[in-house]
């Protein structure tokens, strides 16, 4: 079955918006002009199961292709996870177990069809051809390519030129992700532009296989909401798909107004007059700019959850941040209050903080109140019935735990 032969309007519109680059141009818009149903590339690396939107991405654009009939094919990176990369980086990845790698992908795939259509999607474990792998084929995969040609790779190069250890298994990587575009015959592959060129050696392999090589569609990074680093969770400056509607709302209410227009851009679908309009307005300062982010969270979250979902996280937004007001439903800690409680530890424990660590840097900012008194001091009082507040979005309620004998855990006393 084919898919639906594309006009030149829905070319430019698909390769164009929240594209960076696609190689090669002209011959991919001639494909979608003849009905070819084409098969999409899209691998994850299961080494950390989260999406963020700086994944959502690409999968939009995967979706847009599966709007006009295109077949997506979604790899798990199941073996080269037990290889490690450095993707741009200059540390490797771990090792995973198989049973890590199903649980990984299992989370992974549950926020993956949040966005892309599950019914156009065929799944493909790489363990199908990796596993039936042996010596002699490793050597005819690898007598394919050069050392002068792996070390062109920018991060490979980098760590060569200043003595650092590159091991073989890593220069393996690229080849074995370009032999999975040669595995499902693509006929696009996907990525960020950090991806370049290992989306580059599946296109040269192909050729040297006697396949069609694929084209290359890559989409832009988009910046995390410190408004100047790559959107990663190792750096904090992410927003999860799969994270409560309410935080996302928030967190998106938190972006510098410098990246308003990139992320209507990248992670929604209002039409390009609109944003157009958008610009004009944030330039001669005819809107605010905090109007322009209730929009932009109200569009993001009814694409990952409901309108509905939408609307309720722009009331508590309201009443919690922008008017200050204490939520209903605020999550309660049974902890004894025999003796003051050291507040590091409490915010740790009930997870208004991920370490001590935060917990200081947060006290310090001045970000934690009780009862809505600012915290100064690492030793506090509280009462049975306390609220504690960290930053803008985090409540915990405490319980006096002597009242039914029930002692506290984890805490930590100093």
């Amino acid at each position: 079955m084919g898919a639906n032969k594309s006009s030149d309007r829905d070319i430019e519109r698909l390769l164009r918006r929240s594209v960076a680059e696609v190689i090669v141009e002209d011959e991919l818009a001639g494909l979608l002009r003849s009905g070819k149903r084409l098969r999409l590339k899209e691998g994850f690396d299961p080494s950390f199961p989260d999406i963020h939107l700086g994944h959502m991405v690409a999968l939009k654009k995967l979706r847009q292709f599966q709007e006009m009939g295109h077949q997506v094919v979604l790899i798990v990176g199941d073996w080269t996870a037990r290889i490690g990369d450095p993707s741009g980086a200059s540390v490797t990845r771990p090792m995973l177990t198989a049973e890590q790698v199903k649980a990984n992908a299992k989370t992974y795939m549950e926020q993956f069809f949040k966005i892309v259509d599950k019914d156009k999607t065929e799944v493909r474990w790489q363990s199908e051809w990796f596993g039936k792998f042996d010596l002699s084929d490793v050597f005819q995969l690898t007598s394919k390519f050069t050392i002068a040609q792996l070390l062109a790779r920018d991060d490979f190069n980098k760590r060569y030129s200043s003595g650092c250890p590159i091991t073989m298994t890593e220069f393996l990587y690229p080849l074995l992700q370009a032999y999975d575009s040669v595995a499902i015959e693509s006929d696009v592959e996907f990525g960020g532009t950090d991806q370049k060129f290992n989306l580059l050696v599946g296109r040269e392999l192909q050729s040297t296989v006697g396949q069609r090589p694929q084209q290359i569609l890559m989409v832009p990074i988009l910046i995390g909401t410190d408004g100047s680093h790559k959107m990663s969770k190792s750096l904090g400056n992410y927003i999860g798909v799969a994270e409560p509607p309410e935080q996302i709302y928030g967190k998106l209410m938190s972006i510098p107004d410098n990246l308003i227009i990139n992320y209507f851009e990248l992670v929604t679908d209002v039409p390009d007059r609109e944003l157009e309009q958008f610009r004009q307005d944030l330039e001669h300062e005819t809107v605010n700019p905090m109007e322009l982010k209730k929009r932009l969270a109200r569009e993001v979250i009814s694409q990952l959850y409901s309108e509905e979902a939408a609307i309720s996280a722009g009331g508590h937004f309201a009443s919690v941040v922008q008017n200050k007001e204490i939520p209903e439903d605020i999550k309660e800690y049974h902890i004894s209050l025999s003796e003051s409680i050291d507040i590091k530890g409490l915010l740790t424990v009930t997870h208004l903080a991920k370490s001590r660590s935060e917990a200081s840097r947060l006290i310090d900012q001045g970000a934690v109140t009780i009862d809505g008194r600012k915290v100064t001091s690492s030793s506090v009082e509280l009462k049975s019935g306390s609220i504690i507040r960290a930053g803008k979005r985090r409540f915990a309620k405490i319980v006096n735990s002597d009242i039914i004998k029930q002692s506290p855990k984890g805490v930590d006393r100093e």
